[in-house]
């Protein structure tokens, strides 16, 4: 992806995501992901560590996949083995894009938690089974023989680790698709701070980014929201409050006094309800009328999501329209849509996912 802003000694070049995704096809193919080691051509199991820095022997042929961490199945599709998922701690209630991009899902085990039935997961019998640290059952999980692999991410470059890790589990086609992925988010991170970076620190809009109004919680320093907010040209609002989730009363928002207020709670209602409710009303951003719903898709935007790629341009778009007038966002997500997922999206369904709502047929 390239950006265009409105000056033109910082013009910048346009429609290069196919071009990221067969260059970087073609390096991998060159050179083994990132992380331990690679197996041979007749291993039946090969040696990975995950972001637990836990060991762990997988098989080389991965054919059914459990996952009982919800961030991390767009991760799967992304890599190619989508199809492969027999259990899932998503459902078509909690993430409907992701459901009817990868309808293959409607045939796995799922749960709203990540506390899979064990016996309903041993009849699927999956090869591996990806979570995140803590996952409830993983004892249980691993005591069935399962392999079990540790992951998360909570900045850019643990999302690429994330990634490039399932890469390296799912084998040489993966790791070229998760090759492509850092290459074009690099490409778009490194884009947009070309313009953002000359920006006035007295001209960033502060921003702040709301997790749940009921109850108030927002997201502070240290997370992957900090850094697209900061990425994108503002500064976080809630910058002296370190991680997500964090409960805040509207005594500290009307303190804090953003100019742009941005709702991450997946319910596109939540922006005209709070610019409704009168303790917001002294909030400069609901006077300016500058609170927004965040998108979403097959997974968050916001965070814990491989679309962050998409939040990043989205987010200085909307912060600094002025910038970035010829981003076309519509296009940008049908295009990461059909590079990275193999979906061809309508532009009808492209304006549904920039407003955070669901599938029409949802």
């Amino acid at each position: 992806m390239r950006l265009h802003t409105s000056s033109s000694a910082t013009r910048l070049v346009t429609g290069t995501l196919g071009a990221c995704l067969a260059l970087s096809m073609a390096a991998c193919s060159a050179s083994p992901a990132a992380s331990s080691s690679s197996p041979s051509a007749t291993a039946s199991t090969q040696t990975i560590t995950d972001q637990s820095q836990r060991t762990v022997s997988v098989p080389t042929s991965i054919n059914r996949i459990a996952d009982s961490w919800p961030a991390h199945t767009e991760v799967l599709m992304l890599l190619g083995a989508g199809n492969k998922i027999v259990a899932t701690a998503n459902t078509p209630k909690s993430s409907p894009w992701m459901f009817t991009v990868q309808p293959s899902l409607r045939n796995a085990v799922t749960t709203n938690a990540q506390n899979f039935n064990t016996e309903a997961l041993a009849e699927k019998q999956p090869d591996i089974h990806f979570m995140s640290p803590g996952t409830t059952n993983s004892d249980k999980i691993q005591a069935m023989g399962i392999p079990t692999v540790q992951l998360y991410f909570s900045t850019y470059e643990q999302m690429k680790q994330t990634i490039s890790i399932t890469g390296q589990i799912l084998g040489k086609d993966a790791s070229a698709r998760a090759a492509a992925y850092d290459a074009y988010l690099d490409h778009t991170v490194s884009d947009v701070q070309k313009v953002t970076a000359t920006i006035p620190a007295a001209s960033k809009p502060k921003v702040l980014h709301i997790q749940s109004l009921e109850p108030l919680q927002v997201d502070g320093s240290d997370t992957i929201i900090d850094q697209w907010i900061k990425d994108a040209g503002g500064v976080n609002a809630a910058q002296s409050i370190t991680g997500n989730k964090k409960p805040v009363s509207i005594e500290q928002v009307t303190a804090w006094n953003p100019d742009v207020v941005i709702i991450g709670t997946g319910d596109p209602g939540s922006a005209a309800a709070l610019e409704k409710d009168p303790a917001w009303a002294g909030v400069k951003a609901v006077q300016d009328k500058k609170v927004y719903s965040n998108p979403a898709g097959v997974f968050q935007w916001d965070r814990y999501s491989p679309e962050a790629v998409l939040e990043l341009p989205w987010a200085a778009k909307t912060l600094h329209p002025e910038l970035f007038p010829n981003t076309d966002m519509n296009s940008l997500v049908k295009q990461y849509y059909q590079q990275f997922l193999n979906y061809p999206l309508s532009d009808a369904q492209a304006q549904l996912i920039l407003a955070g709502r669901p599938p029409a047929n949802s």
